[in-house]
């Protein structure tokens, strides 16, 4: 049992040797630290945004998703939507956006957990903040394909407006509606997080897979014939 959770943990460093190489041993602790923070600070920060034009509204209607909430024009761009029988924009991601305070709390403690496996093990804990920026544009895709591809047909202009996609990044629109779309500066934040990870990795095993080589021979050498 001992040795399973020595391989699963990795080596601890020695005092002499952190001490000849405290930079090695750092540099992979401050990307992670750095990763960290650029998670955590993206929760206050934008997501997504979406502007759409439409010959009502001149000066046009704005839309910014955070990770927990959807702001500025959303009962406007709603009552527009009902229209063509596309549902609340409040009913999708609801599950999402209400534990997502928790699962960014979740991620940023499996990264700064990460700090203390020396083993190949901790890119399992970090996992989850690397592939964090996919996920939330797939689930973003999906949830705006649900939505425009189930329209209400019983809706005031069903019969006008096939079922369609609205469109995640870039220029979209359908009829007269005409639409831009683009990330935040909270997702790129959650980019650099993920980047920086993949960096800190790299670090991370140059510091301690030495180690870690050292210590499994020593076990194996240790197990009886």
């Amino acid at each position: 049992m001992a040795s399973f959770l020595e391989q699963l943990i990795g080596p601890r460093v020695p005092v002499d040797d952190l001490r000849t190489h405290r930079f090695r041993y750092a540099t992979p602790t401050v990307i992670f630290m750095l990763a960290r923070v650029l998670l955590l600070v993206s929760i206050f920060l934008p997501y997504w945004h979406m502007e759409l034009e439409a010959p009502q509204y001149p000066d046009g209607l704005y839309l910014t998703a955070y990770v927990n909430r959807l702001t500025e024009d959303v009962k406007e761009i709603d009552g527009l939507n009902h229209y063509i029988g596309m549902r609340p924009l409040g009913e999708a991601a609801a599950f999402e956006r209400a534990s997502s305070i928790w699962m960014m709390i979740a991620m940023f403690l499996l990264v700064e957990g990460a700090v203390f496996v020396h083993s190949k093990w901790a890119v399992l804990l970090a996992a989850p903040a690397i592939g964090f920026p996919v996920v939330f544009l797939a689930d973003l895709y999906y949830w705006m394909a649900k939505f425009g591809n189930n329209l209400d047909p019983h809706a005031p202009l069903s019969a006008s407006v096939k079922p369609f996609t609205p469109t995640v990044i870039g220029e979209g629109g359908i009829g007269q509606f005409k639409t831009f779309a683009e990330m935040g500066l909270g997702y790129w934040f959650a980019v650099a997080c993920a980047v920086l990870t993949i960096v800190g990795f790299y670090f991370h095993r140059r510091a301690y897979k030495p180690l870690y080589e050292a210590m499994a021979a020593k076990l194996k050498e240790a197990q009886p014939a």
